[in-house]
């Protein structure tokens, strides 16, 4: 179990959940009806994004209860980037479905966010009410990420601890550390059978560049539940951020509330 968290303090507007060893996460909560909505953002997102945003608008109109944070070393939340790792990750989203939402919950991920909705769903099955992925990368620091790097770079991940990557979402690149990949690999979900059974809703995109869609495929098959269901687009990129994306996932959480 997760070291208890200290009671939620507001701070210029944003509220901060303090965690262990000084460590705060950075969240907008929305109270009303259940079951919530708990937003799980992509590597090197934050809670200020399109997706995060039309999830708000979406439960305010409805009078939904919704969570959007930020992970550790993400958007206004604290520590080092390079200290960032999926079970850090992991535990923060516990953390946050721990100490601020009631009831079940619907665990929408999107991009690395598939991974981690997937892990916390694991850590608390009691507490969810169905998944729903957004171009869902789970297991993408040994499925995705080795396929981008030539044999120098391979070499300075071991050998440094660390490499930066150009990324089409950041003129300064990303950066992956050797702590990360290691982690990674003490955290896949890909390999057996997820032992979930709640109602699971996967979107990809067929033109996405970033995480293939059959990483959705191969999570749809390794769920344990009977009710799970993949919708590709044949046009869609990574982000799924267009209004016509928008509204395809906003008519499976209208489904999945119905």
């Amino acid at each position: 179990m997760p070291t208890p968290d200290a009671a939620p303090t507001p701070v210029d507007g944003i509220e901060i959940l303090a965690r262990a060893a000084g460590a705060t996460i950075a969240y907008h909560r929305l109270r009303g009806a259940g079951p919530g909505i708990v937003f799980l953002g992509g590597f090197r997102s934050d809670m200020t994004g399109t997706k995060a945003l039309f999830l708000e608008d979406y439960c305010r109109r409805r009078g939904r209860a919704y969570m959007r944070f930020d992970y550790f070393a993400h958007g206004k939340s604290s520590g080092e980037f390079a200290d960032g790792t999926i079970s850090r990750w992991r535990d923060d989203a516990v953390s946050v479905i721990d100490s601020l939402t009631e009831g079940p919950q619907v665990l929408v991920g999107s991009s690395m966010g598939g991974w981690i909705m997937v892990l916390a769903a694991l850590a608390r099955p009691e507490r969810v009410a169905a998944l729903v992925g957004i171009a869902a990368a789970p297991d993408f620091t040994t499925d995705l990420l080795p396929r981008r790097l030539d044999a120098a770079q391979q070499r300075e991940l071991r050998e440094n601890g660390r490499i930066v990557l150009p990324s089409l979402y950041d003129a300064a690149g990303y950066l992956y550390t050797r702590a990360l990949v290691e982690d990674g690999d003490r955290n896949l979900v890909l390999r057996d059978t997820i032992p979930l059974r709640c109602p699971v809703r996967l979107l990809h995109g067929m033109a996405d560049e970033s995480a293939p869609w059959r990483q959705s495929l191969k999570l749809a098959e390794q769920l344990q539940g009977a009710d799970v269901a993949l919708t590709l687009i044949k046009d869609g990129d990574h982000r799924l951020s267009r209004d016509e994306d928008l509204g395809r996932l906003a008519g499976v959480l209208d489904a999945l509330s119905a």
